[in-house]
């Protein structure tokens, strides 16, 4: 039997913030008590919270591609973006892998179950310090999404699939001046070869996102395994969101969009680098307007993993009628039980032992120290 306490803790439980006691026994929260009734570590007045669970993030391609045209290691990549991911509170990571190319890039038919391959090993090597399960990013669009996805047929570490469709004139890119901006712009592209790249997405989304959407949804179904849409912008959206069967609704572009999946029993999922900074950076709704208005559930860290533990101490400062539980809850307890996970993402007697240290100052949080299932990982 193994056995930890911690004393003079400012605990955050589900609705209320306790000054207490947390006795650790065997990688489980064995008991909670207010005041200081044991002998442990002192947490001289730091927050207690839950490990942070962490839906979608991209973080690990940054490791992996660092430059146009390069691949690292794959296991030191991934090393890199698990140390990184830990040391920011975030004990249970949903790794993102990309499904299809578009014509922003994407990776070659094979590399992603290389990558997956190789974070699964690490894991039995016990080189992680976070747990890490598999999030399948399908760009509905691409010709060859069906061809990467089945790579994953069989695979158990896959928990979330999001169906996603870059395309010009829709979602994420409802007008044309961001779409310009993103590929015109940046790609230095003529006017008539970026007429010819907008009709070419155009037709590739028409002629492959309905049948793959409806291909891979079905297969999430018979498996279990927890679908996402991806920047839907309008009602039509949600509704055909409904009919795929969809339980996470991802960085919704209006409020319309993001209030009919709340109400259709979806969490919304915003970027917590959208909180944190004030706004979207590619121009969308800001997360803290849906957060005012009652109609955000879940923060992802997306691309700065310690957004996701610094954006909801802003919330809770900024934003009336939110209190520091319920924003803590958008980063722990809802997207835990929005996949399935009910062992973790609340201090609650029986649950594991996934809790991070939190020291305030001057605003930006700091993980002083993280365990997973009792065992400190950071």
């Amino acid at each position: 039997m193994t056995e930890l306490v911690f004393t003079n803790a400012r605990i955050v439980l589900e609705d209320s913030v306790m000054h207490g006691s947390v006795q650790i026994r065997d990688g489980k929260i064995a008991d909670i008590s207010e005041g200081s009734v044991y002998t442990g570590e002192d947490f001289e007045g730091d927050y207690l919270v839950p490990g942070l669970v962490e839906l979608h993030t991209d973080h690990l391609e940054q490791h992996y591609s660092p430059r146009p045209g390069v691949r690292w290691n794959t296991t030191a990549a991934i090393q890199a973006h698990d140390a990184q991911v830990a040391s920011s509170g975030i004990t249970t990571v949903f790794d993102c892998l990309r499904m299809g190319a578009d014509e922003d890039g994407g990776f070659e038919n094979g590399e992603m179950r290389a990558m997956a391959d190789a974070i699964e090993a690490a894991a039995r090597q016990g080189r992680l310090r976070s747990e890490h399960f598999l999030h399948l990013r399908c760009e509905v669009s691409a010709d060859n999404c069906l061809e990467h996805f089945a790579d994953f047929e069989n695979d158990p570490h896959v928990r979330l699939v999001s169906l996603m469709d870059h395309a010009p004139g829709q979602r994420q890119f409802q007008t044309m001046d961001q779409y310009t901006l993103y590929y015109k712009t940046k790609r230095g592209l003529s006017d008539q070869a970026f007429a010819a790249f907008v009709a070419r997405r155009q037709g590739e989304s028409a002629r492959n996102s309905p049948p793959n959407r409806a291909a891979i949804s079905t297969v999430c179904a018979e498996r279990g395994i927890t679908v996402a849409s991806h920047d839907d912008a309008t009602l039509a959206h949600v509704d055909e969101a409904i009919g795929n069967g969809v339980r996470l609704a991802e960085f919704p572009t209006s409020f319309d969009a993001a209030k009919a999946s709340h109400e259709a029993g979806m969490s919304v999922l915003m970027g917590a680098p959208n909180i944190v900074r004030g706004k979207s950076h590619s121009g969308n709704i800001a997360a803290r307007d849906l957060a005012a208005r009652g109609v955000l559930d879940v923060l992802s860290s997306d691309y700065v993993p310690l957004s996701l533990l610094h954006a909801p101490f802003v919330l809770a400062d900024d934003v009336d009628g939110i209190s520091l539980p319920r924003a803590l809850a958008m980063v722990t307890s809802t997207p835990a039980r929005t996949v399935g996970l009910d062992d973790r993402g609340r201090v609650a007697v029986g649950l594991r032992a996934d809790l991070v240290r939190v020291h305030r100052v001057e605003g930006v949080p700091v993980a002083r120290a993280v365990w997973r299932e009792g065992r400190r990982v950071a």
